[in-house]
């Protein structure tokens, strides 16, 4: 049994209308996701023993717009790093909670359980350039490198093994001059089922989400979202019976274009897979990584 996490960071559960592309724009696998219903705040909660989707809270008991480095934090570490800070705080780790990614992450707990982690995305060597000499890294960067799981570079992604942030690999082809071929939404969800073959548990962060959010750019949010759920529809075509694929994130933004700033709204955790029950009573982001820790 393998544990897929979808993290899509800046989408939340928004009210229906003209400036939210979830409900101006089709997008199969996220109705599919809500259980055949529009992907609003208006979606019932759906539970049965393979699929749970509902919307949880993200701003943690804290005042303010929630932010991406402490929303990340709490996703992956269960700790209401928010609270710990006294503030929302963003988009990088706070000083006050890099010990905890190092330390107390779901990755870092799951290897020491024994546990094979693998986080999917790839980085360029200008990534590891740039961080080492900032000595900033993302929430996901420095929880992956903090428990030893080497980040997967340009190597990686010519042999199969990895994906990019934005799916498609064009990025790194048009834009880094990285010879990659371009390919399918659905290339890169069979190199995460090939992985979980693997793996007991898999990441993979998408942030072109948030990145649209803040653009307030309508055909810039549906293309996006367009290619995300192909990969995400893919990936549930193909879910092995075993296997628990979740999905959450860390802020609500894409979802109200209205506003470039982040939202208030509940976000999304949907589950597809024999552990959908584990995650029934989650009412928040922090209750994630407890629930993925509890089935692994």
């Amino acid at each position: 049994m393998a544990v897929l996490f979808l993290f899509v960071d800046g989408i939340g559960l928004g009210e229906p209308g003209a400036e939210n592309p979830f409900h101006r724009f089709r997008y199969p696998a996220f109705s599919r996701m809500a259980g055949e219903q529009p992907f609003t705040g208006k979606a019932y909660h759906h539970s049965d023993s393979r699929h749970l989707f509902k919307g949880i809270d993200a701003t943690l008991g804290v005042e303010g717009l929630p932010q991406s480095g402490t929303g990340q934090a709490t996703l992956f570490t269960g700790q209401n790093a928010a609270r710990i800070v006294g503030r929302h705080f963003g988009p990088y780790p706070h000083s006050k909670i890099k010990p905890i990614l190092k330390n107390r992450s779901l990755f870092h707990r799951a290897a020491s359980g024994g546990k094979q982690c693998r986080f999917m995305n790839a980085y360029p060597d200008i990534f590891f350039r740039r961080s080492q000499e900032r000595n900033r890294w993302s929430c996901t960067t420095l929880m992956t490198r903090s428990a030893g799981i080497e980040l997967y570079t340009e190597r990686d992604l010519k042999r199969g093994r990895a994906i990019t942030a934005e799916i498609t690999q064009e990025a790194w082809r048009e834009r880094l001059g990285i010879d990659v071929p371009t390919i399918e939404p659905r290339e890169a969800s069979k190199r995460m089922l090939n992985a979980a073959r693997h793996y007991d548990l898999l990441l993979y962060e998408f942030y072109l989400t948030d990145k649209a959010g803040h653009a307030q750019s309508s055909d810039q949010a549906n293309e996006i979202l367009g290619r995300y759920d192909a990969f995400l529809g893919y990936l549930l075509d193909n879910l092995d019976e075993n296997d628990t694929l979740v999905l959450s994130s860390d802020h609500g933004n894409l979802e109200d274009l209205s506003t470039k700033t982040h939202t208030f709204n509940r976000v999304p955790l949907f589950v597809q897979g024999p552990a959908a029950g584990a995650f029934r009573d989650v009412d928040s982001i922090q209750g994630i990584t407890p629930a993925i820790l509890h089935i692994l």
